[in-house]
């Protein structure tokens, strides 16, 4: 009997590995093939376009100056265009700019303001059918504000130089389909070798958290300051907890709770905020780490959790004091 119970617990241990709530086929190879491989691809294609037109160096001398508030230069446009598709690519490409500064401030912003298209699309679903059109402009403006705000103040913080923008701008013309096609191919490649494994080792960590019940721990900790300073059902802790494992979770945690009349409209308001606000997924925390150094992503995790629970709060109080009426 005991060896009996032994392989069953071996058995469902691989099982729930693979194949289980937090299983890598069903959890990470589906979100990182299902939901953002499609709409990577189409970034690729979007951007080969671009590329080959001769429009991006363009777009970058277009936000140069706008892009010089925050100490970047218009290079930066590309990774900030490429985090609506999926933040974790976008961290990578991070790369392509040329000082440590830079890297750093804008692996920063694309962690605390550019929700990623998953995420993005269930927040507009939730925004649009809970307060409307008003409400997803005042959304928008907080987030604007806190990426430039943030930007600014990182600007000044960070180390470094500004690097000026020099660019040779080539003719437009035409775009060539093989062009397309092969940069297309390459760049699939890159994500295929570079972003799905991290999406994999994510995957794993949350699973052995499950399997430890440290997310319940986790859960109850951010429980009194959800309720407290944010003024959310405390089912919200759950939801804002699972939106750093898979971000479009955590939006979808709060339809949940929205179709149940759960929460009201502030209530959606100041919760959408945070989350998309609040630390990165786990992927793109990972990446983070590689590309930044534990020491630089940890700093910058603090930073957001405190920027993302702050403004959250703070929203939660104008909107009590009917500052904001939606």
């Amino acid at each position: 009997d005991s060896h009996l119970s032994v392989f069953q617990s071996l058995f469902r241990f691989v099982h729930d590995f693979f194949v289980g709530e937090y299983g890598a086929i069903t959890m990470a190879l589906t979100y990182g093939l299902a939901i953002i491989f499609p709409v990577v691809i189409t970034f690729f294609l979007a951007f080969g376009i671009l590329e080959d037109l001769g429009y991006l160096p363009r777009l970058s001398i277009l936000l140069n100056r706008l892009f010089k508030t925050i100490g970047l230069n218009g290079k930066a446009v590309l990774p900030m265009m490429l985090g609506l598709g999926c933040d974790t690519m976008a961290t990578v490409t991070t790369r392509i700019l040329d000082t440590k500064k830079e890297r750093i401030i804008t692996t920063f912003l694309l962690a605390l303001a550019v929700p990623c298209s998953a995420q993005l699309a269930v927040i507009l679903f939730l925004l649009q059918g809970g307060i409307g059109m008003k409400g997803i402009l005042v959304w928008v403006s907080i987030v604007v504000m806190v990426f430039f705000l943030a930007g600014w103040m990182a600007s000044r913080l960070v180390p470094g130089d500004d690097n000026p923008l020099i660019l040779e701008i080539p003719p437009l013309r035409i775009p060539s389909l093989r062009n397309i096609v092969l940069k297309t191919l390459a760049r699939v490649e890159w994500y295929l070798k570079e972003v799905i494994p991290v999406f994999l080792i994510g995957t794993a960590m949350l699973f052995l958290l499950s399997e430890l019940n440290l997310l319940a721990l986790i859960e109850r900790f951010l429980r009194p300051l959800v309720v407290g300073w944010l003024g959310l059902p405390s089912q919200s802790a759950e939801a804002i907890l699972m939106g750093f494992f898979r971000r479009d979770y955590g939006a979808a945690g709060f339809i949940h709770m929205f179709e149940k009349g759960i929460l009201d409209q502030a209530q959606i308001l100041v919760g959408v905020t945070t989350i998309t606000l609040f630390v990165p997924c786990v992927a793109n925390a990972l990446i983070m780490i590689k590309e930044r150094g534990y020491k630089m992503a940890f700093a910058m995790f603090a930073i957001i959790m405190v920027m993302a629970f702050g403004v959250g709060g703070l929203l939660n109080q104008i909107l009590q004091r009917g500052w904001i009426v939606l």
